[in-house]
């Protein structure tokens, strides 16, 4: 696996280097195919954090944690990385269909699954609108995302509220 590292208001030492390639190389065998992986390292004042993307079948498993210390930090992400794969390797075998096609949902399978259910659909009326008035719209309801019709590109878009205070956007990519 190839492991890209970087770091911001930090030098990325040869150890350092090292030790995160051999921790994160690890999440190789759980995952076949796996051909690279992300480890962005950053110092604000006394928090190290390390935040890990691995792009993989389709989906992305992205996981970040801060501590003291940078070498903790990488320890307590490849842990929580190799739990979301056992996580999503357990949703990948439950819906897989007896004779083994990808994609098709056993509903024996779904319904057995101990994970989280969607217990509650929410219909509503999407107007077009422009970005700013999307996020006047999700201040006035206290939510932390809006969907909305963008008036300027005429398609669906999520703005966010973001753990620094600020905004985020997701628009589609077809």
């Amino acid at each position: 696996m190839n492991v890209l590292v970087r770091g911001r208001n930090v030098e990325v030492t040869n150890a350092l280097k090292e030790y995160v390639e051999k921790r994160v190389g690890k999440l190789s065998k759980f995952l076949d195919d796996v051909n690279e992986a992300t480890v962005i390292m950053t110092v604000e004042g006394d928090s190290h954090k390390v935040e890990v993307t691995v792009p993989y079948n389709g989906i992305i498993l992205r996981g970040e944690e801060a501590t003291a210390d940078m070498y903790s930090s990488i320890d307590l992400i490849t842990d929580k990385l190799e739990k979301q794969i056992e996580k999503y390797k357990g949703k990948l075998a439950r819906r897989r269909s007896p004779n083994g096609q990808k994609g098709a949902v056993d509903v024996r399978a779904q319904n057995e699954g101990d994970g989280p259910k969607v217990v509650k659909t929410k219909r509503f009326a999407i107007k077009p609108m422009p970005v700013d008035e999307a996020v006047m719209q999700m201040n006035l309801l206290g939510h932390s995302f809006f969907v909305f019709s963008n008036a300027e590109t005429e398609q669906v878009n999520v703005v966010y509220k973001r753990k620094d205070g600020n905004y985020g956007l997701i628009e589609p990519e077809f």
